[in-house]
């Protein structure tokens, strides 16, 4: 009945269109495009391998249930009430264990309805905004899915915009590798301290040149330095001693001039 409406509310539609050509409907597949995104069976393929793990889950779960009814079973009959009433609770909390666990993983809620949000929901936002985009660049009044509920019971191809939605996705996934790849870079840059492996290796050789310079001339200012001390110590020295050596000639003239009066 549902189908009906909806198939009727399209031949609406399309009614409408026809007499206001001025209109322009489109549709998409959306199967199609989902089934040519890449990044739409990875994730896939990762929901169900984590779906069937699960399931495995619960359906050990629920063997070691059973085995616990058929022992019961088949001892019932020497066990004592009290050890039949302990088996039939212990199987009554393992069962609803069984009930918590498997709403755990597919209840509305679940784990499997946010995995697929994480894994799948921004891939579908994709779709929707790819769309969006082209409707409102090609001026569509109606754009419909081809792979959903609405049945449509003809489909001209011309009409149908999927091709593009899927180029204009992939244009939107190599844009973001590429903006990935930047960040990737500038992080790898940042980490390096925003240089590269050889630029940092040149920088460090240009450094340790820097500093051998740095070092050779302070060395040689040092060495003039004591250079300059030591030829202020030898001339002061020579000073002294030529100093000595007048007061000393002084001395014995004045000696010899005594002498001669005497």
């Amino acid at each position: 009945m549902k189908k009906i409406k909806l198939t009727f509310v399209l031949l609406l539609i399309v009614g409408v269109t026809v007499a206001q050509k001025n209109q322009r409907i489109a549709y998409i597949d959306m199967d199609y495009i989902l089934q040519n995104i890449p990044q739409y069976i990875e994730a896939q393929n990762a929901l169900n391998d984590k779906v069937a793990k699960w399931k495995s889950n619960l359906d050990k779960e629920a063997r070691s249930i059973e085995v616990l009814k058929t022992d019961l079973s088949n001892e019932k009959a020497i066990l004592t009430q009290e050890l039949i009433n302990e088996r039939e609770e212990d199987i009554k909390v393992k069962q609803e264990a069984l009930r918590k666990l498997e709403s755990l993983y597919f209840g509305t809620d679940g784990d499997m309805y946010i995995l697929r949000k994480q894994l799948i929901q921004p891939i579908q936002d994709q779709v929707y905004n790819a769309v969006q985009t082209i409707a409102s660049r090609k001026k569509y009044d109606f754009v419909f899915d081809k792979s959903g509920e609405l049945i449509m019971l003809y489909s001209n191809k011309k009409h149908d915009i999927s091709p593009l939605v899927l180029k204009l996705i992939k244009i939107d996934v190599k844009r973001q590798d590429k903006r990935d790849k930047i960040a990737a870079k500038k992080e790898l840059l940042d980490s390096n301290g925003g240089l590269s492996e050889e630029a940092k290796q040149k920088k460090a050789k240009k450094e340790a040149l820097k500093q051998k310079r740095k070092n050779e001339r302070e060395q040689r200012i040092k060495d003039n330095k004591e250079k300059r001390e030591a030829s202020l110590k030898a001339r002061a020295e020579k000073q002294r001693l030529l100093k000595e050596k007048r007061e000393a000639l002084k001395k014995a003239k004045a000696a010899k001039k005594a002498a001669e009066k005497k």
